[in-house]
Parts: C-alpha cells; structure tokens; sequence
C-alpha cells in the first residue's frame, strides 16, 4: 500500500519552525530525497567573500557543456545577488569534517564578514572567474551564467545554471575511489516526515556507504 500526498498541504504536516511552509515545500519532507552537499563561493559588492552552504542541486551536461544546476537559490541572498551581478561563481565539495565550519558561516553572514574567516577556510585562487575557492576543497567547479530563471514565479527561489569552465580536484581525490566515504561527498537528508508517527526526523547530514560499483 502507498500513501499519497497531493499538492495540498495535509494537516499532518505541521511547522516545527515559524514560516517553515512559506519556504519549504511540504513535498521536501514527504520525499527526503538526499541531496549532495556543497558550498558556493562568491565576492560581495564590497570585496569581502562570500560562502553559501546549499544542496538542492545537480551537475549534468553533454558534449556542448558541463552545468552546475543550483535549484533553490533564494532570491534575497547575498548570494543570489553576487551571482547576478558578477556572473560567476565557484562550487566547493567538502567532507563532513568540514560540517561545523559551513555551519558557522550560515549564523554569521552579513554584508560587512568575511565568510572564509568565519568558517576558519582558506581563500585558493580561481583559474577562470574572480570568485574565490574554498582551499580546503577536494573538489571545486569554476562556473559563468548560462541563465537565471524565478524558480516557481513567486518571487522566492530562483535556478541558477552555471556552465563549469574549469574543475579542480585534490591529487589524492583523483586517483583512487576517495570522492566517497568518510572523506568524500556529504549528503543533506532533510527532516524526513514520519508518516506513522505524524512527526519530523531530525535534519542530518550523510556519507555515501559504496556497496557495489558496476
């Protein structure tokens, strides 16, 4: 037996938070979809770098192109205005090691911080866009706008595609299966709705445990 939930918000699904349904979805805990974790770097208008701590993406092309598709970037953020402005952008693949250092950079963000300060990072210098890299970083995607698009036209989140013009991998994550595990990517399992118990799981981040590789 399945259980269906429609586009319709059921009354089991309650806030654990003020305006938590004003910026979820409430099919964001009804699926759980683990998504990959990362951080997105940028410049401010004033110089100070900036570091977004997002997921809700995915990273696909063809022989015209490799793209980072950002998915639910909110239209008030620094970074959604950085990217807008500057074109550009990069993307950083970190371990769980590095869960609490992002996590610092969500609490102190304004206008004036340097956001690799605060989340004690290194600044690595980009081959191909001004928008530093994330040192600490086994992975990072320099990206250009492809295109910006309001996301469900209510003003809120927008989708960034970013055409990759540039990869740069850690030696020892190149070599071997190390870009998974312990070390390698981090997934985001987002507050997964327990429809026996009618109440939310706790929001965690998650390794991939490699089973079989065909």
């Amino acid at each position: 037996m399945k259980i269906e939930v429609g586009k319709n918000r059921p009354d089991t699904f309650t806030e654990i938070y003020p305006g938590m349904f004003d910026i979820f979805s409430h099919f964001e805990f009804a699926t759980a979809i683990p998504h990959v974790l990362f951080a997105i770097t940028t410049l401010k208008e004033n110089g100070q770098p900036n570091i977004n701590f997002h997921s809700w993406s995915c990273f696909q092309g063809d022989p015209g192109g490799f793209f980072a598709i950002l998915s639910g970037i909110y239209q008030h953020t620094h970074t959604y205005a950085n990217v807008k402005r500057t074109r550009e952008f990069c993307v950083n693949f970190l371990s769980l090691n590095y869960l609490d250092n992002l996590n610092a950079t969500i609490e102190k963000n304004e206008i004036e911080d340097d956001e690799f300060q605060t989340g004690k990072f290194s600044i690595e210098k980009a081959e191909m866009v001004s928008a530093p890299r994330i040192a600490e970083s086994f992975l990072t995607l320099e990206c250009t706008v492809k295109q910006i698009t309001d996301l469900s036209g209510a003003g809120m989140t927008a989708m960034i595609v970013g055409e990759v013009q540039q990869v740069a991998i850690e030696e020892e994550y190149a070599k071997d299966m190390r870009r998974y595990g312990e070390g390698g990517f981090m997934l985001l399992c987002h507050s997964p709705f327990d429809f026996q118990a009618k109440t939310y799981n706790k929001t965690k981040a998650a390794i991939l445990d490699l089973r079989k590789v065909t």
